[in-house]
């Protein structure tokens, strides 16, 4: 285990609850570090329930081909905590290391000295204090839940500001309705600062539309000020300034023409200096893992079927699961094969909800718990969930236990799917074998 695991362990007992939404803990630490917040770079801060991750990955491929250096924060990881801060250098950007993020960790505690504070909280101090001493052109911050109370949300003066599509989830911490919640999200809005918006539902764009107009921030709308779309198997791009012919973005799914187009909205805002031609070419060398990720290779693919096409993705709620459904339809227009969802969740989750979009698509969907979460559903109480959404369901003991009981006469689709949680732990089995 890295000494920066350990540290982690000891922060998480410095608040009872994981989730608890406030900013003056933040703040109270902030100032005991000299307020690094204040010292960072131009900041771009991305909130929305969906997409947010991929709008923030494509932005950054765009100002790296573009010769420009951005820190990125998102949350959460997947494999490694180091996943969540990106350092900026000449040559793209790099993950933190373990000596700087162990000592960063190490000074935001010995400075906090036992106050209560949140995983979250903390961690996200450590990272403006790393960020704040390393130069760079912009700094990609991704929120953590929801928006005006979350950690990131001390940055008063941002260069712009984007909300991706709101949808329902964190209900227990945003809000039962959209309304609620996409007025948690529109808490990144600041006084005269363009905010663009993705494409939303009318309630959640007619709230945030509101409070931007509260603050006078002016607001570049997706269906309205720009339009993301595909056009014969190429992707275009419409605003005031003309048309983009461009290639599909490297990222599979036809909810990341939209995502991409909310990155290309940002570079207008921010007034980055970027071309087409270094649009384009993020658009090919965005990397952004489970996210409809096929997997070639590996001891995950080696367990099933030799014929059998997977895929991973770490979606978890209904507008999730409506993304993959549209896209797991489109490859079955093209390539017809039996699509099997293999998915665990965590038991916070609307399931019954996540699985509905895969009814008449998915032959089967086979319920499996998610390793070491304590919060995971269990796979009999999950497989209950999706029959209710109509499917045929079976229940597994793992992913490999999945994969492997797949009749091996027929080539199938396989979707893995359901939490970020699942498709971290289908990488490091992957990456086991490469280190």
């Amino acid at each position: 285990m890295a000494y920066s695991d350990v540290l982690l362990d000891r922060l998480m007992a410095l608040h009872p609850r994981k989730i608890d939404l406030s900013l003056d803990r933040v703040y109270r630490l902030l100032a005991a570090l000299g307020n690094p917040h204040h010292r960072l770079p131009p900041v771009i801060h991305i909130a929305g329930t969906n997409g947010k991750g991929s709008t923030l990955a494509y932005l950054r491929a765009m100002l790296e081909a573009a010769g420009q250096r951005a820190h990125v924060y998102t949350s959460p990881h997947l494999v490694r905590f180091h996943e969540r801060v990106r350092l900026a250098a000449d040559d793209g950007s790099a993950l933190v290391t373990e000596v700087e993020l162990a000592e960063a960790l190490e000074e935001c505690e010995r400075v906090n000295d036992g106050a209560a504070i949140t995983i979250f909280e903390i961690t996200t101090v450590a990272a403006f204090l790393i960020f704040s001493r390393h130069p760079a052109d912009f700094l990609l911050l991704e929120t953590g839940l929801g928006g005006r109370l979350d950690a990131t949300n001390v940055i008063d003066r941002p260069l712009a500001t984007a909300i991706t599509p709101v949808s329902m989830d964190h209900a227990a911490y945003l809000g039962d309705t959209i309304e609620l919640i996409a007025f948690e999200k529109a808490g990144i809005v600041k006084p005269g600062v363009p905010c663009v918006l993705a494409a939303q539902r009318p309630e959640a764009r007619r709230v945030i539309e509101e409070q931007a107009a509260r603050l006078g921030a002016p607001v570049c709308v997706s269906g309205q000020d720009w339009i993301a779309g595909e056009e014969r198997g190429r992707m275009t791009f419409q605003d005031e300034r003309g048309l983009m012919d461009l290639s599909l973005p490297r990222l599979a799914g036809r909810h990341q023409i939209e995502n991409a187009g909310t990155a290309i909205a940002l570079l207008r805002a921010m007034s980055a200096e970027v071309s087409e031609r270094e649009i384009a070419a993020g658009l090919q060398s965005v990397d952004w893992p489970a996210r409809l990720e096929p997997l070639r290779g590996g001891p995950v693919v080696n367990w099933a079927p030799a014929d059998a096409e997977i895929w991973l993705d770490g979606g978890h709620n209904p507008a999730a699961a409506e993304a993959l459904a549209t896209a797991m339809a489109e490859l079955e227009e093209r390539n017809p094969r039996p699509l099997i969802v293999v998915a665990g969740m965590l038991n916070t989750k609307d399931a019954s909800g996540f699985f509905a979009p895969f009814e008449g698509l998915a032959r089967e969907v086979v319920t499996i718990p998610i390793p070491d979460v304590e919060a995971t559903f269990d796979p009999v109480e999950l497989a209950y969930d999706a029959g209710r959404a109509g499917l045929t369901v079976r229940v597994a003991g793992s992913v490999e236990e999945a994969l492997a009981s797949l009749s091996p006469s027929e080539a199938v689709r396989v979707l893995i799917c359901g939490s970020l949680y699942l498709a971290g732990h289908v990488i490091r089995i992957q990456e086991a074998v490469s280190q």
